[in-house]
């Protein structure tokens, strides 16, 4: 059962919930404002903030994180931003891993080469390097870096680490240099959701299910978007901390902002085991605290559960898919083929063999499901079992070097290896495409954290496509003792009592370079030959004309449909080689398109210099701006390409999806609403205008549109402007941008974050 209130809830003592309406009726208007105001500080998440808030505003926060994390797919492009900006030095400890490129296996010497870079720049800038197979880069940050109290960046949209106290974000690159270049994180002070959990959760429910049942409830209701979900309540008693990690990292998919969980007794076990017992404060609400909403979870009534194609949110009962398969199914089916086309043949009810749905494919693994807990009761299920030797095969990934060590040490390894199964080492490729990619028209579960379209490494452009369905490790364990057959972990765990951990940092100290603190400032950035600088964007000129690009009416477009994870992470340091594969698995002509408004622009830059304008485009776009604007002309005015969604940037916090477009010659997104700050963030920070509408857009691809007076209103603050679509008969829209920072507006005015930390430098100096 878990029930979302309308309003907002006083918490008294974190034990009683009262609803306000009913809390504040003895009380006049002002009392009740003034009363509202001091409980909101009465949330754990209100002293985390304002204790990392370095300005003098409470509303408008003013971040610095205490530690900052990254992975081989994101920090060549952090790195080399700030140094372009002028950074000498890590300012706080900055852990860079490398667990989603660490194959090595596509692109020649490109992955290991980046390894390379980012172990010279841990030397140089002062930073800690977690070398391939190591750990996944949540799990090492949850070992060795998590505590009560603080707050963690990380550019990796799974940055969460609520469970151990610590409110961590996951953000866009852009967001990671501005706090290498001692800026801050700008936010307004967040919405707090209380998430009150009561109940003991069945045996044979992991903490998957538990995730899956929260954001099937409030993700498409955008309860939670770009908030703070705060856990509290007696239920948290009955989970330990490394449960309670599994579930947490997964709030990213119910849209928040960051998590946090009051503390206790196990928390600080937990700490203690990994060597930290000084890092353990107990966090809980004070005797009054108010949340502006509230969630109700009783653990009890939670099910085993599964995450059909093609969301973590498209959530049923096992129970329940197995008893509608086949209508079910073909519900999915009829999805799939309205998001991917109708290129791909793809079936889901064929895999329905009397009554029982077959998969082709299990995997346990990354910063959900490689945890320790998750892989023994995956062991217990599987003890003396047999995965069958047809084409169902079941992979499993420990998290870290030191939670492998311990399951080699205490038989797990061993046992799973005899019921069939595969173990590897650490690795989050099976979240992203980039490993264990089933065969066309084959059906994957995972206990990892997403089923986006191609998440598993399908290619529908080619024709190739399989489908993920996120399950718990435990049911997975049970469908791999039944050779392949769809099952539940119920009736597997009545007699399960989890072996205790021990954990062992041996592996760390012998590989992990610790270098925060220790810069060798001397020291060179060793460059693989496909590690390129970002090339030179043009700031904001005074009028935009943009062309429609892409135009995308899906619900949601993630950003792995912006830009393709998988084998393309491997361009990842190559900002022109990259953008090769923007948007490819979703509109393919786009980059051609935007390429060809590129060349466009730069006919305009060349004719400007000669001063006669000869393109015939050129001159038909520039005499109906001047019907609009008599002022405007292609001296003050450029061209840019434009994309359109409803909804963009649900997913990834990687800066390519946005990165990409601009070195495109991108120069704004339009939509109805962002699907989370992170993909704002990026757009931002990259230089272009994140444009919103109301109305239904009646432009198309190929249609120009006409912004006069765009870098006027940028940097006067203006939240309206009108624009011009530039058609047979020109016709006027009205875009708006949410509220701006006067950072963000620099940045967009400069072209982007490297230009703006230029002009900043070249002003100091």
């Amino acid at each position: 059962m878990i029930i979302l209130h309308d309003d907002g809830v006083y918490v008294l003592q974190g034990k009683k919930w009262i609803e306000k309406e009913i809390y504040e009726k003895k009380y006049g208007r002002e009392e009740k404002i003034i009363m509202r105001k001091r409980a909101k500080k009465g949330t754990i998440s209100y002293g985390i903030l304002q204790k990392h808030n370095m300005g003098t505003d409470k509303n408008a926060l003013r971040i610095r994180f205490d530690a900052m994390a990254s992975h081989d797919i994101t920090y060549v492009g952090i790195i080399q931003t700030a140094k372009a900006s002028g950074m000498e030095s890590f300012p706080v400890p900055y852990v860079l891993t490398n667990c989603h490129n660490s194959l090595c296996a596509v692109g020649g010497t490109i992955n290991e080469d980046d390894h390379v870079f980012g172990l010279s720049a841990a030397k140089k800038y002062g930073g800690i390097f977690v070398p391939p197979h190591i750990a996944v880069i949540h799990q090492y940050m949850r070992e060795r870096m998590a505590g009560c109290g603080k707050m963690i960046l990380g550019s990796d949209s799974h940055t969460r680490y609520g469970a151990l106290g610590t409110m961590a974000i996951g953000e866009g690159g852009g967001e990671l240099v501005k706090q290498l270049l001692l800026d801050t994180y700008d936010i307004a002070y967040p919405e707090v959701i209380g998430v009150y959990v009561t109940g003991k959760p069945s045996p044979e429910v992991g903490p998957h299910d538990i995730a899956l049942a929260i954001i099937g409830a409030v993700f498409k209701k955008g309860y939670v978007k770009n908030k703070v979900m705060e856990f509290i309540g007696p239920g948290i008693q009955y989970m330990n901390t490394d449960f309670r990690n599994s579930i947490d990292v997964m709030t990213t998919e119910t849209a928040c902002l960051t998590s946090i969980w009051q503390t206790d007794e196990d928390t600080e076990e937990y700490l203690a085991l990994h060597g930290r017992k000084e890092a353990y404060v107990k966090l809980e609400p004070r005797e009054i605290a108010y949340y502006d909403g509230f969630i109700e979870i009783d653990l009890s009534t939670i099910k085993p559960m599964i995450a059909l194609p093609m969301h973590p949110s498209n959530v049923y009962t096992i129970d329940e898919f197995i008893q509608h398969a086949s209508d079910i199914l073909r519900t999915v089916e009829k999805e799939i083929e309205e998001r991917i086309g109708i290129n791909v043949d793809y079936s889901l009810t064929d895999k329905l063999k009397n009554g029982r749905f077959y998969v082709q494919q299990g995997v346990i693994a990354g910063c959900a499901g490689g945890n320790y807990g998750n892989i023994v009761a995956a062991t217990h299920v599987l003890k003396d079992a047999n995965c069958g030797n047809d084409l169902f095969s079941l992979e499993v990934y420990p998290s870290s070097q030191p939670v492998y060590m311990d399951l080699i040490r205490n038989g797990c390894v061993s046992s799973l290896m005899a019921a069939g199964s595969v173990v590897k080492t650490a690795f989050c490729g099976p979240c992203f495409g980039a490993g264990d990619t089933p065969a066309n028209n084959a059906f994957s579960i995972r206990h990892t954290t997403r089923n986006f379209p191609n998440r598993e490494g399908s290619k529908p452009g080619n024709g190739q496509f399989s489908a993920v369905a996120l399950m718990d490790a435990r049911s997975i364990a049970a469908t791999a003792r039944n050779g392949g057959f769809l099952t539940s972990a119920e009736g597997y765990f009545d007699d399960y009592v989890e072996t205790s951990y021990a954990y062992d940092n041996t592996s760390y100290e012998k590989r992990v370079y610790e270098g925060f603190g220790k810069k060798k400032i001397e020291s060179p950035l060793i460059y693989g030959p496909n590690i390129k600088d970002w090339p030179i964007l043009p700031p904001l000129s005074e009028h935009l004309v943009l062309n429609v690009c892409a135009k995308i009416m899906d619900a949601v477009t993630t950003t792995d449909e912006l830009i393709p994870s998988g084998e393309t992470s491997s361009y990842r340091s190559n900002p022109l080689g990259l953008a090769e594969f923007t948007l490819s698995r979703r509109e393919p002509l786009y980059v051609s398109r935007a390429k060809a408004v590129a060349a466009l622009e730069k006919t305009r830059r060349q004719e400007n210099e000669m001063l006669a304008y000869t393109d015939s485009t050129l001159i038909e776009i520039g005499k109906k701006i001047n019907t609009i604007e008599g002022k405007a002309n292609w001296n003050n005015t450029s061209i840019a390409s434009l994309i359109y969604c409803v909804k963009p940037g649900d997913g990834s916090a990687r800066e390519q999806a946005a990165s990409c477009q601009r070195v495109l010659g991108g120069g704004a997104n339009i939509c109805q609403e962002y699907a989370t700050k992170r993909y704002r963030s990026n757009v931002i920070n990259w230089g272009m205008l994140p444009l919103q509408m109301k109305d239904i857009p009646m432009f198309d691809v190929g249609d120009y549109i006409f912004i006069p007076y765009i870098r006027q209103y940028v940097m006067e603050g203006r939240r309206e402007c009108k624009a011009y679509v530039l058609g047979e008969q020109i016709y006027e829209i009205t875009l708006y941008m949410e509220t701006l920072t006067d950072m963000e507006r620099d940045i967009i005015c400069d072209g982007c974050l490297i230009n703006f930390n230029k002009k900043r430098k070249l002003n100091i100096e």
